[in-house]
């Protein structure tokens, strides 16, 4: 069981959207926020950007700001001879397989114009390094703005830096990793954030433990100063049907519960 902390507020289904695959790389989100959004700042993308392709069919006005210092030249050369290899190794032809030898060709179509991936490391605080970049630094002048975070363990590091740009947000994606150890650190966050948790799901790539807490969990969290929410806690049931899918199709799926 979660602690009731992590319960998300009261939403009406008729307010959420999935964007993205129905799999790793879709997000639920509040759909009011899509028109009023100037930005998307993409903290971690590896080879996913279903999520920010999706919300973009929907605001053709919205630029994609990615940061992710991993995915370069040898990134892409690794995981074309993978995706080679294990094509090689079914008997049966999938599409899926295919697809996936033109990745790095994708990626090249939709990071152009004012579509940007940097190749810089998120941080807390930049050193001497040129690679670096904060949460404030990768925001800048923008307002409005959609920010996805899943730089794997170092959001804890962030996390200050989130709220110090509440009045620029709109919306928040998160992805909380170890969440057996950080608990109280999400808790600390979340008692200083005027950010409001409208959805949670748990990601089935992470364990659960004999508690009942799952091991990486993903939340959505919106600024009630500029899209009303409802004040109450929801007593609905996750994951949604729907909405929420498993992260790893072949995973067991991660029922949702919370203490009272």
């Amino acid at each position: 069981m979660l602690p009731s902390f992590l319960k998300p507020y009261h939403t009406d289904l008729s307010n959420l959207i999935r964007l993205g695959r129905k799999s790793d790389g879709g997000y639920v989100i509040d759909k009011r926020v899509i028109e009023k959004t100037s930005v998307i700042i993409t903290c971690g993308l590896e080879a996913e950007w279903s999520f920010e392709k999706q919300f973009q069919e929907y605001n053709k006005n919205c630029k994609i700001l990615a940061f992710d210092h991993t995915v370069d030249r040898k990134f892409w050369t690794k995981r074309f001879l993978r995706d080679f290899i294990s094509l090689l190794l079914f008997k049966q032809i999938k599409l899926i397989k295919i697809i996936d030898l033109f990745k790095f060709f994708q990626y090249l179509i939709f990071f152009r114009g004012k579509n940007k991936h940097y190749h810089k490391k998120i941080v807390s605080k930049k050193t001497n390094k040129n690679n670096q970049v904060t949460i404030t630094d990768a925001i800048g002048d923008n307002k409005d703005v959609v920010l996805k975070v899943d730089i794997e363990g170092d959001e804890y590091k962030v996390l200050k830096e989130i709220n110090k740009n509440f009045y620029k947000l709109n919306l928040v994606i998160v992805e909380f990793h170890n969440l057996q150890k950080n608990l109280k650190k999400i808790k600390d966050f979340m008692n200083k954030s005027k950010l409001k948790n409208i959805h949670i799901n748990a990601n089935n790539y992470g364990m659960v433990d004999n508690k009942g807490v799952p091991q990486v969990i993903e939340m959505t969290l919106i600024n009630p100063k500029k899209f009303r929410i409802k004040k109450q806690k929801t007593s609905r049931n996750y994951p949604i049907k729907g909405l929420d899918f498993k992260n790893r199709k072949r995973g067991p799926e991660i029922k949702i519960s919370f203490k009272n």
